[in-house]
């Protein structure tokens, strides 16, 4: 099991894994391949070389180095290797991750939502042998980088967008709700918003609550009362007098009015 199969959530599955091409590997290994050939170089050349006095110590010195150089080469060479196997690109259903490292791994992903757009570079030694620079556009300040010398880049960017389709059906197949219309906000906000009574409003209330009562007062003048209905009203308004709810000047006026009404 690779490293990037534990790094998969719960209900996670790879759909295509991918590596970079064959050539970065060779392109790595560039300075092991020069260590060698130098290495062989001054070998020869000292082979032929006497080994008394200086030209023995500097006999000696080049051969030392050569052998340096040989060790040198191949532990480089191992480390690109190991690089390179370790090296890998991992599309899932959910998201994207790139890994890599030999001693210390490490691991960067981005998610499909939060994919843009993949930009595809490729020159014509790419077109040829299939490879090329893979650049994705995400949404988050941090998250995956480029894919360089990516094998089969083109095969890669179009499974990336039909995940990132999927995934979105799935979102909605789900049920999660989408945002609401600006309008429908403005409505339900409104009530929130409104709750605190400003002084406009309590001045607005005030002066409504007069042609409030008004119209209370006509609706009542165009109704009969009967003796024993103004006789408790009578006691109700004498009662609100008592305890201080209304003045005395306000119960005469409405007991002149019930009693025109009888």
């Amino acid at each position: 099991m690779s490293y990037a199969d534990g790094l998969l959530s719960s209900g996670e599955q790879i759909i295509h894994r991918n590596k970079q091409h064959p050539f970065i590997f060779i392109w790595g290994a560039r300075w092991t391949f020069l260590a060698i050939v130098l290495a062989t170089l001054i070998g020869v050349f000292s082979s032929g070389m006497g080994s008394d006095g200086f030209t023995g110590t500097l006999r000696s010195a080049l051969l030392w180095l050569t052998l340096i150089m040989y060790v040198g080469g191949l532990l480089v060479f191992a480390w690109t290797a190991l690089r390179y196997v370790n090296q890998e690109y991992v599309l899932t259903n959910r998201r994207v991750l790139q890994v890599g490292g030999v001693l210390n791994r490490s691991a960067a992903d981005s998610s499909l939502e939060k994919i843009n757009d993949a930009v595809l570079t490729q020159s014509v030694f790419g077109r040829m042998f299939d490879f090329g620079d893979l650049t994705v556009l995400t949404a988050a300040e941090t998250g995956i980088e480029s894919f360089r010398m990516i094998k089969g880049p083109i095969t890669f960017k179009k499974k990336m967008l039909d995940a990132k389709h999927e995934f979105e059906l799935d979102m909605e197949r789900a049920g999660l709700p989408p945002a609401p219309p600006i309008r429908q906000e403005s409505m339900v906000a409104a009530p929130a918003t409104a709750a605190p009574a400003t002084a406009a409003t309590a001045a607005t209330a005030t002066a409504a609550a007069p042609a409030s009562a008004d119209l209370e007062e006509t609706r009542a003048v165009n109704t009969e009362l009967s003796p024993d209905e103004v006789t408790r009203t009578l006691n109700n308004l004498a009662d609100l007098r008592d305890r201080g709810a209304i003045t005395a000047e306000e119960y005469e006026a409405k007991k002149a009015d019930l009693l025109s009404r009888l």
